[in-house]
């Protein structure tokens, strides 16, 4: 770590080793970073070495806050990359501009999924459970708007066992149609397959189990746990982070109004 005085003004300076140490991050990582447009440009010395600023430093931390959750859906970690690059730019009014989105959309998913384990909720009290018994496949995809494809879809991952005619048949009765708007409205909230197996097979043990709970904590003994298995948890973990990063771009636009030199 290297001090000069530029116009009366402490500059720090930094070599990748020592961005690699102070981000506890490997120094092929820095150079990905750069690589990948999530950092400002660093200027290099004659001899090829880069040099990095306090701003590359913060830059790094945001971007290592912005990636910490994994969040994929409708499209924000793509918004996640956006942020991060703009301050890459230091466009910093853009990138608050965006994180504000950002916030809006997390917000939005949250309240989609305690909907959704609202809706299923209200379905196990027996609301909404007025249907024709012994509906076909192309009845059942025309009346809850599901396509046959996303039907077969659903059984071939065991979240529905459907009966069948001695023709072949399959034949959905009223238990299978409330069954079916249950895993509609979580696949809505962008819950994933295996959450939703995991708690219509708990329903199936235990008619009262808590929803929310069973949703969001995966069975340690499962060997693949989707990022969306601890869905609200990650969307609050993520808004959290994005709160944060909105307040860490604004002390970067206060302090930095160009690129490094």
């Amino acid at each position: 770590m290297l001090t000069k005085k530029v116009g009366g003004i402490i500059k720090i300076t930094y070599t990748t080793s020592q961005i690699a140490k102070i981000i506890k991050i490997h120094p092929n990582t820095v150079r990905m970073y750069e690589n990948l447009g999530l950092i400002s440009k660093p200027v290099r010395k004659e001899n090829g070495y880069r040099i990095f600023t306090d701003l590359h430093l913060e830059q790094f931390k945001l971007a290592r806050k912005a990636f910490q959750i994994e969040v994929l859906q409708n499209g924000l970690r793509k918004k996640a990359v956006s942020i991060v690059k703009l301050s890459a730019l230091c466009e910093f009014d853009k990138a608050i501009e965006l994180t504000e989105e950002y916030i809006f959309s997390v917000k939005t998913e949250i309240n989609n999924a305690n909907e959704a384990i609202k809706i299923v909720t209200e379905l196990l009290q027996g609301c909404d459970y007025k249907n024709s018994n012994n509906l076909k496949r192309k009845e059942v995809s025309n009346m809850l708007g599901i396509t046959m494809d996303t039907l077969r879809n659903w059984e071939m991952n065991g979240l529905l066992k459907v009966k069948r005619k001695e023709n072949g048949y399959r034949i959905y009765t009223n238990d299978d149609i409330r069954r079916l708007k249950i895993i509609r409205s979580l696949k809505c909230a962008t819950f994933s397959l295996s959450a939703i197996l995991r708690m219509m097979n708990e329903l199936d043990k235990n008619s009262k189990v808590d929803i929310g709970d069973v949703l969001n904590n995966p069975n340690h003994n499962e060997s693949l746990i989707s990022v969306c298995d601890r869905l609200v948890m990650s969307l609050n973990s993520a808004k959290e982070n994005a709160d944060a990063i909105k307040l860490m771009l604004y002390k970067m636009k206060s302090k930095y109004s160009n690129p490094p030199l």
